[in-house]
């Protein structure tokens, strides 16, 4: 009989004669220490909680040589016993576990006055922590068996010797019960469960306790972990007014993508699939792609307008050249200039004002002309407060030029920044092992294929698929947002241009963008999120 305490054969054998010499131990005995120690083995690997409870009831039915079996779990508010697996081989019975949830009446623990519910045999093995050992239900006193007696005469099956475990984790709580029901010989006779099995099926029942405790605090430290991303995630759309959802968007994409990746059997992607590990991985990481943007200062990732900070600036703008119509009105009411001279200057500050009213939306390329006309703009001075001041400031002027959108060179970086900052602050969280590649594919969503992207300049070697998608998921919600105050919605017509031009410019990886338009993803979003005006194609 091979022990299988070590993967060495010489340590199995060595630890064979301590146990008979030394402990006295029969090849019996050995033998159960040898099954025990490969069931914890066993159970200590099983991830999954219905497969490891059909496990642990299966492994005492085989240890025991029992005909069947129930399994009951102690609720959360330990006011109940629920089955959760059930097992009759004689009957070809198995419910609950893989199978599905069992819908029988929970057992209470307690009676409606409060006091201890010691009739039946399963809770009051869980009340008292105690194993209990009947040679036959029909005869037991003290105990009701109604409800097994009316599963007999409903089946025709006869119930008789049971063996009943309570399953204690490493602080001595019950966490469920193992009941056990007919114990077999080799002839198949129902016999008692013996002293013996009442010690392996307590050890058994000990491992199978803390198999499940284990579980239970991965799926809670999950749990928590699922929260917090949640919440961060929340967070970070909640930040700016504007781009609220951008985060649940972006992840809704993105898993779109890769969910009609998983169902390609014959175009470009059907050699990749994703289990369930890594879709929540990729999950996780769209929703972590922003986290750098808690750095972010509100006042860059809100600049609506060109001169917008804490607020816009225009309204300052406004402010003097109200001064300078005053000043103008003056002059003319002092007879320093002609009427027709107050007419022309008056009507050059009111151009002159709606023009850069117009021109601060950065909503339209600002050509060199426009930006020239903003330095003679600039020229004009005004007297305030006894001192010569320019009608713009030099920082005024300098946000009002960009050329494009309405962000500086330097609120840009700061914006750019943010995913370097994600990649900074996902690689200081100890990520288990099955979401190890979160900070690496959240932080590569602003990469290009060309190298040209941030924060790291990776190219199209270097740049994971999972990290493409999170790419293309990224612009795309960022194109067809309708909530951003510095541009218009744009039509899902000009979204496909748009990104075709990325394509062309090697920004994005061009198999896959065309895989989302063959897969549908960009329609079927766009129904769910965007306005009817958006949807020409």
């Amino acid at each position: 009989m091979e022990l299988n305490f070590s993967q060495n054969p010489g340590v199995n054998e060595l630890l064979r004669k301590i146990l008979q010499d030394v402990g006295n131990f029969t090849e019996s005995q050995i033998e159960h220490i040898g099954k025990l120690n490969k069931i914890g083995i066993s159970l200590s690997a099983e991830s999954n909680r219905n497969k490891l409870l059909e496990m642990i009831l299966d492994q005492a039915q085989n240890f025991t040589n029992c005909d069947g079996g129930t399994l009951y779990l102690m609720t959360e508010d330990k006011q109940f016993l629920e089955f959760h697996v059930i097992v009759n081989d004689s009957l070809n019975t198995k419910m609950g576990g893989t199978r599905g949830e069992i819908t029988w009446p929970k057992l209470p623990l307690y009676q409606e006055d409060g006091s201890e519910n010691r009739e039946m045999v399963a809770v009051l093995s869980a009340l008292t922590g105690d194993v209990i050992n009947i040679e036959d239900v029909y005869v037991a006193k003290g105990f009701n068996f109604e409800g097994t007696k009316k599963f007999d005469a409903g089946t025709g099956y006869r119930s008789k010797s049971m063996l009943v475990i309570p399953m204690k984790n490493y602080d001595g709580d019950v966490v469920g019960v193992l009941q056990l029901i007919n114990r077999q010989d080799k002839e198949k006779n129902v016999i008692s469960f013996s002293h013996e099995d009442e010690e392996s099926t307590k050890s058994l029942a000990s491992q199978a306790a803390m198999a499940i405790t284990n579980l239970k605090l991965i799926n809670e430290l999950e749990v928590l972990l699922e929260s917090f991303i949640k919440s961060i995630a929340s967070a970070i759309d909640a930040k700016s007014p504007y781009t609220g959802g951008h985060v649940r968007k972006v992840a809704e994409i993105t898993m779109l993508i890769a969910e009609a990746i998983n169902k390609d059997n014959e175009g470009v992607f059907k050699d990749i699939s994703y289990d369930e590990d890594k879709l929540n991985e990729l999950r996780i990481a769209a929703l972590m792609h922003d986290i750098g943007k808690i750095t972010t200062p509100e006042y860059v990732v809100d600049k609506s307008t060109k001169l917008e900070t804490i607020y816009d600036r225009i309204e300052t703008v406004i402010t003097r050249f109200e001064i300078a119509k005053r000043d103008l009105e003056i002059a003319y009411l002092k007879q320093e200039i002609s009427q027709e001279q107050y007419t022309q200057k008056l009507a050059k500050l009111e151009e002159d004002l709606e023009f850069l009213k117009g021109v601060n939306i950065g909503g339209e390329f600002m050509s060199d002309d426009k930006i020239t006309r903003v330095e003679e703009i600039a020229a004009t001075t005004l007297i305030i407060d006894k001192k010569k001041t320019q009608l713009l400031s030099d920082n005024e002027v300098y946000n009002i030029c960009i050329k494009k959108g309405t962000l500086t060179d330097e609120e840009r970086e700061i914006i750019n920044d943010h995913a370097a900052m994600t990649v900074k602050m996902l690689n200081e969280l100890p990520f288990p092992k099955k979401l190890a590649r979160v900070s690496e594919i959240a932080g590569g969503h602003h990469e290009k294929l060309n190298g040209k992207g941030y924060p790291l300049g990776l190219t199209a070697e270097e740049l994971s698929l999972e990290s493409r998608v999170l790419a293309l998921a990224d612009v795309f919600e960022a194109l067809t947002a309708c909530d951003r105050p510095y541009k218009p919605a744009k039509k899902m017509s000009e979204v496909v241009k748009i990104i075709g031009f990325m394509v062309k410019d090697m920004e994005l990886d061009p198999d896959l963008v065309e895989f989302f338009y063959k897969s549908g993803i960009h329609i079927d979003y766009a129904r769910k999120e965007l306005k009817k005006e958006q949807l020409d194609i």
